[in-house]
């Protein structure tokens, strides 16, 4: 099992990261949040992403987290019958780790529901299995990551975004329409809070 890779930011997007560690690239799927966290990352750092493996038959994914508590909680999610690791990254894309335990320990159905793909069965699901489970996540670390800082082009952010939201499954209309209203309201909007400002007006 691979815990951690670290290396430089060979390639980035708002949903895959590629991380080249001495010549060899690991590509690896990412939420928002880490994709915010490695934007931060300026050229010739070095960055850290926690890996969780998912082996099929037919398939060996990455998927990297600018955090441990972030990588442990897509393991939780990933256990619940009907919670892929796809949904698990969307589930993390829109609700940041200390949103996504309260939802998950007050029993908030209606902000787990609040997730592109996930129904209100799906949310069920996620409280009844790992109510008791997230205690041992509230005892991992407690970073944070914070919004982006810098302003990206309205072009990029509108292209990275609009890309982002295609990959969790909206159409390219929907998903031009919902970001050049939140773009036009707001310029200076990262990648990140467009993508979720946008994913509150497609759904």
């Amino acid at each position: 099992m691979i815990e951690y890779i670290t290396g430089t930011v060979a390639e980035l997007s708002p949903t895959v990261a590629v991380i080249d560690n001495h010549g060899i690239g690991y590509k690896m799927a990412i939420t928002l949040v880490t994709y915010d966290a490695l934007l931060k990352v300026k050229q010739g750092e070095t960055a850290k992403l926690w890996v969780s493996e998912v082996i099929r038959e037919d398939t060996h994914d990455l998927n990297g987290f600018a955090t441990k508590r972030e990588r442990d909680l897509h393991e939780l999610l990933i256990t619940v019958s009907g919670v892929g690791s796809g949904t698990a990254r969307a589930i993390l894309s829109t609700l940041k780790p200390d949103q996504l335990e309260q939802a998950i320990s007050t029993g908030d159905v209606t902000a787990l529901k609040g997730v592109k793909g996930v129904g209100g069965k799906t949310a069920q699901r996620i409280i009844v299995d790992l109510k008791d489970k997230i205690n041992t996540v509230y005892s991992a670390l407690n970073t944070s990551n914070a919004g982006a800082t810098g302003v990206m082009a309205s072009s990029q952010v509108l292209e990275e975004a609009m890309a982002a939201l295609v990959m969790l499954g909206f159409t390219q209309q929907q998903s031009h329409k919902a970001l050049k209203a939140v773009i036009d309201a707001n310029p200076a909007v990262t990648v990140e809070q467009a993508i979720k400002q946008a994913l509150k007006m497609v759904k």
